[in-house]
């Protein structure tokens, strides 16, 4: 690799890359989405399969992902470019860079607004706005919130200076360094409140809600769930997995490192879960997940609780730190290639992104007020943006990153990378040819509503088989041609 290829700094170490990756992929969906999914979907049944799912499409995929972006040393858009180069692909492949670095910008023109909500009710847990005397008034101030688009834009402001702030600082002094002590200091919030549902709340009806093994739940519905947010929870496909990676040390196990954040991502969800539903079981009400359950449901349980208060103000610091650490994550690409690509300082970089992202963000805030009648086809600017990024836009990324890595890319590059024992590698190349893509495309049709309740799941054996019967040919045609060329 050129010195020209390199970037300006790396990660101080191993643990600087799990830390801002692992801080990319847990977001509000793993507090509010993933511990519910897990408890109507079978509790610890659901817990294995989708730890299946993990190793078969995000591992994977992710993997592909840091692999590209170390190879690069660049931005998505020229580390892609500069592996397809190397193994002699055609330029379009730099479309894939392009899509994934846009996707992550798009993602944060709405999460941004989701973020707001988080510190806002982080300031009203610390000046006592939170009081209610049922979930319809929590829903209310929840809806007054929204409502008021100088309120939920000041809000959605404060996220963007925030992240552009530690992103223009660079790598090591603004993200690494932030997020030392953002996610261990989650950790340790989490820690703390489940510590505060063993006694104050309902701890074994969270742990039986979570974890009891009830495989009569895993429907098709339930599997496709695991899929689904196997993929999504890792941040693929966004732009984020291969700007960090282009920061790791030559010297760091990307294998050792992907499974270290995927662990990692698993855990902070379950936690959540843990520190949650007790509270939600112990005042008797609705573990539904999503919005609901955050914003109105646990704080009218910590309202009727012992010391609520206190951990009222500690659920919201936590929210607001997972929203943050995500947000850093998603704008990086963008500023990184302006930074390498044309010239400009981080600083100046991050603040010419933050103008834009804030003109954006505001079009997707005003979609809870002044311009709730502003649609297109049904759905306001705020759901395109959600739909483009996370139905078309991550589906079509995630596909195209195991399409390269598995077919196009030179056996040897990926493998001087990935350094695996030959068996290890060809599982990895065996699940990113065949089995991540399958999982792919399938997620995709269902998120599209493509797919209908018929979908036969031993079409999936049966295109594994046939895929595995290729793979051994192919295998054997790259170990000849690595010879030759040897």
């Amino acid at each position: 690799m050129t010195a020209s290829a390199r970037p300006q700094t790396l990660w101080l170490g191993r643990w600087g890359f799990v830390l801002a990756a692992t801080g990319s992929s847990v977001g509000l969906g793993n507090i509010w989405k993933f511990p519910y999914m897990t408890g109507e979907y079978g509790g610890g049944a659901f817990v294995l399969v989708y730890l299946l799912c993990i190793a078969l499409i995000g591992v994977p995929i992710m993997m592909a992902e840091i692999a590209v972006g170390r190879r690069g040393r660049a931005n998505p858009v020229e580390a892609v470019r500069r592996v397809a180069r190397e193994s002699g692909c055609r330029g379009l492949w730099s479309g894939l860079g392009w899509m994934s670095m846009i996707c992550g910008f798009m993602i944060l023109s709405f999460y941004v607004v989701v973020a707001g909500w988080s510190i806002s009710y982080l300031w009203k847990a610390l000046s006592g706005g939170l009081q209610a005397e049922s979930v319809d008034g929590m829903a209310a101030i929840f809806a007054a919130n929204n409502a008021n688009p100088w309120n939920l834009g000041f809000w959605s402001t404060l996220v963007t200076i925030v992240t552009m702030l530690i992103v223009g600082k660079g790598v090591q002094a603004g993200i690494e360094r932030s997020v030392r002590w953002m996610m261990p200091g989650l950790v340790v919030m989490l820690a703390l409140m489940i510590g505060y549902a063993v006694v104050s709340a309902d701890f074994s009806a969270g742990v039986h809600f979570l974890f009891d093994f009830n495989v009569g739940e895993l429907t098709g519905e339930a599997v496709l769930a695991a899929m689904g947010h196997a993929f999504f929870t890792l941040s693929l496909a966004a732009g984020a997995i291969i700007a960090y990676g282009a920061y790791l040390p030559a010297n760091q196990s990307i294998v050792r490192t992907t499974l270290t954040v995927a662990i990692c991502d698993t855990l902070v969800a379950l936690m959540a879960g843990l520190a949650i539903f007790p509270v939600i079981f112990a005042n008797g009400m609705d573990p539904a997940s999503g919005p609901g359950l955050i914003f109105m449901s646990l704080p009218l349980a910590f309202q009727a609780m012992p010391f609520g208060g206190v951990m009222e103000v500690v659920f919201f610091l936590m929210l607001t730190v997972a929203a943050l650490t995500s947000s850093i994550s998603m704008i990086e690409a963008t500023v990184a290639w302006l930074n390498q690509s044309h010239g400009l300082t981080r600083r100046r970089a991050a603040w010419g992104v933050g103008i834009v992202l804030w003109v954006i963000s505001t079009l997707a805030m005003l979609s809870f007020n002044v311009g709730a009648e502003w649609k297109l086809a049904g759905k306001h600017f705020f759901d395109w943006l959600d739909f483009l990024t996370s139905r078309l836009m991550m589906p079509l990324g995630g596909l195209g990153m195991a399409l390269l890595t598995g077919f196009f890319l030179r056996r040897r590059a990926i493998r001087e990378e990935l350094a695996m024992p030959s068996w290890l590698f060809g599982l990895w190349q065996f699940a990113v040819r065949y089995v991540s893509p399958i999982a792919i495309v399938v997620v995709f049709l269902d998120a599209l509503g493509w797919l209908g309740t018929g979908f036969d799941w031993r079409w999936l054996a049966a295109i594994l088989v046939v895929g595995l019967a290729v793979e051994t040919g192919l295998r054997k045609r790259a170990s000849r041609a690595d010879e030759a060329v040897g």
